[in-house]
């Protein structure tokens, strides 16, 4: 009977091994059913890409000159800092209209803080101005879980109120200027060319580390593993996309740091949502409310916590923009830059339904919006004309995000 037991036991952990560490073939076939079942992951978004870069390019040849690539690099990252917070939020299966004017906030109060005389010190105006916002993000938290209300009319009324907040704080100022060298440098500084190319060599090796040591735990323990050959070519595309990008930079006026910052804050939120308890109960609280809440998961905190995020990304994409600037006037989160941050999260794959995406979604729906925007400011088309390619643009990623989720299901029943 002993005997009996141990061969049984030997066959499972042999079959679980064989089932932790699938061959290339059956990853490739597994990856490809996943695709025909409607989980098409970021390739709509990439080929997208490729297209828009395509078509503006063959109206325009200054489209892809590094000029170009590198003053996309700098318009962009204010709207993808936002949409992380976005994704968060979306993530819920909630919304957040208030973040154009909290970035705002936040933009304004680190402005005023540092004007001179007796003007803060840089680092001081920007944590003192986060910070403001991340109260915000609490407060607005608090009322729609403590009074069980709607986020879209609870931020909706924030979105009124922190617009008139930034025009008390500005006053009839109109405009006020950034005077801090620093501050300033947040989006205007360009790392020197061996500085670029340091900085690709570093994330790519931590990168390739990450990946073969993640790849080797979770062999050990048993679980599911990607194929090493999958991981080599994965760091391949990476090596290239980074050799071309430093590249690039290079022949214009180099990396800028706030392409540097935006990819250490994509890292970051990235493993907060997929390596740790609290992005596990996101994505839970986002795939049924009330499952969680059953399985002792704190619904209305982790809504609370998510909120202040969204407001606190919020606020740094509107310190980004500001240094950008080099000032804060009325109009500062105004505009298009709501619709456009929530618009990056969308387009990137983030589901509306919730419980579905990745942070990684607000920089490829960033840099749709931003490459769509660039080429047809190139072409000199007028802001209607844009709004309606953007408008239609969303309503794409969306359909496309529906028909995706009727896939899936479709796929499951079957």
């Amino acid at each position: 009977m002993s005997e009996e037991k141990e061969t049984k036991t030997a066959v499972t952990e042999s079959a679980f091994a064989e089932k932790g560490n699938p061959s290339l073939s059956e990853y490739v076939s597994a990856y490809w059913k996943r695709m025909r079942g409607g989980d098409l992951g970021s390739l709509p978004i990439v080929l997208g890409v490729v297209i828009i870069w395509a078509i503006f390019y063959s109206l325009n040849e200054n489209y892809l000159t590094p000029r170009n690539f590198v003053n996309l690099l700098v318009q962009m990252a204010g709207i993808t800092t936002i949409a992380i917070g976005v994704v968060y939020v979306l993530l819920l299966g909630e919304i957040d209209l208030s973040i154009g004017y909290v970035s705002a906030v936040a933009a304004v109060l680190m402005t005023l803080l540092l004007r001179p005389p007796g003007g803060w010190p840089w680092y001081a105006a920007i944590i003192a101005a986060l910070a403001a916002v991340a109260v915000i993000g609490i407060v607005q938290g608090l009322i729609i879980t403590r009074f069980q209300l709607p986020s879209f009319v609870v931020t909706l009324a924030g979105f009124l109120v922190w617009n008139g907040v930034v025009l008390i704080l500005i006053g009839s100022g109109g405009t006020v200027i950034i005077q801090d060298s620093i501050v300033i440098s947040i989006a205007n500084h360009f790392f020197l060319p061996w500085q670029g190319w340091l900085i690709a060599a570093v994330g790519i090796l931590i990168y390739a580390f990450t990946r073969f040591n993640r790849w080797r735990m979770r062999r050990a323990r048993g679980v599911s593993t990607t194929p090493p050959a999958i991981i080599a070519v994965q760091i391949g595309i990476l090596i290239i996309a980074a050799v071309a990008a430093v590249y690039f930079a290079n022949l214009d006026r180099g990396v800028p740091f706030v392409g540097v910052l935006l990819l250490v804050l994509l890292i970051g939120f990235t493993f907060l949502a997929e390596r740790t308890k609290f992005g596990r109960y996101v994505y839970a609280i986002g795939g049924s409310a009330e499952a969680a809440r059953r399985a002792g998961i704190n619904v209305s905190r982790i809504r609370v916590q998510v909120f202040m995020i969204s407001s606190l990304m919020a606020g740094m994409g509107g310190i980004i923009l500001a240094s950008r600037l080099r000032s804060v006037d009325t109009s500062a989160g105004g505009g298009n830059l709501m619709l456009n941050s929530i618009a990056a999260a969308v387009i990137g794959g983030t589901s509306l339904f919730g419980g579905s995406g990745k942070v990684s979604s607000a920089f490829l729906g960033a840099l749709v919006i931003a490459s769509v925007e660039n080429g047809m400011g190139l072409l000199g088309l007028s802001s209607g004309v844009k709004f309606v390619v953007t408008g239609l643009v969303l309503l794409l990623a969306v359909l496309v995000d529906a028909i995706s989720r009727r896939n899936r299901t479709q796929s499951g029943r079957a």
